[in-house]
């Protein structure tokens, strides 16, 4: 059944959105349906402002207006959500909820995918993908919680470090 989970983006008002989380939430208690409606999410960034009192760190919605729900699409369940007060309907054609695709759900970063990493700060790696591709170089830095790597390349006689993602190097 965990097959079936998918994303769906619920529009709602705008300033609503933390309400319809909790709504949502709720809603999947009181009806005890926990196997259809896994996870309810509302992506955010944290973002530091320059005001005149110095520097401050807030946390702010990725798209304002849409609350992202994790859920095994039923008429049920299509109800359950449509009819969250603050909710004017899915992101789709007409009627029909669209899910989220792969490649959508690891751009939002909402699912964090786990990269097991075979190489340590020090290791000689292969880019694998990317304009660097199939160049060879250090290891400089590794940032499990960012999922980001820092490579030394020797590149036109001069050492050059480069960012990749964890996933876009490999060991030699």
């Amino acid at each position: 059944m965990a097959d079936e989970l998918k994303w769906y983006v619920a529009h709602t008002y705008s300033g609503y959105e933390n309400t319809v989380a909790v709504s949502i939430e709720q809603a999947v208690e009181n009806r005890n349906m926990h196997d259809l409606i896994a996870e309810v999410s509302i992506p955010l960034e944290t973002v530091t402002e320059i005001t005149e009192n110095g520097p401050k760190t807030v946390e702010r919605k990725v798209f304002p207006g849409y609350v992202l729900v994790k859920m095994i699409m039923t008429d049920e369940t299509w109800h359950l959500v449509r009819n969250i007060r603050g909710v004017t309907g899915f992101v789709g054609a007409a009627n029909k909820a669209i899910p989220l695709t792969e490649e959508e759900i690891a751009a939002l970063g909402v699912e964090k995918r786990e990269v097991v990493v075979g190489y340590a700060v020090g290791d000689s790696v292969k880019i694998t993908d990317g304009a660097l591709a199939s160049f060879i170089g250090t290891v400089e830095e590794l940032d499990t919680e960012r999922g980001k790597v820092r490579v030394v390349v020797s590149m036109f006689g001069r050492e050059t470090p480069v960012e990749l993602e964890l996933d876009q190097v490999e060991t030699i």
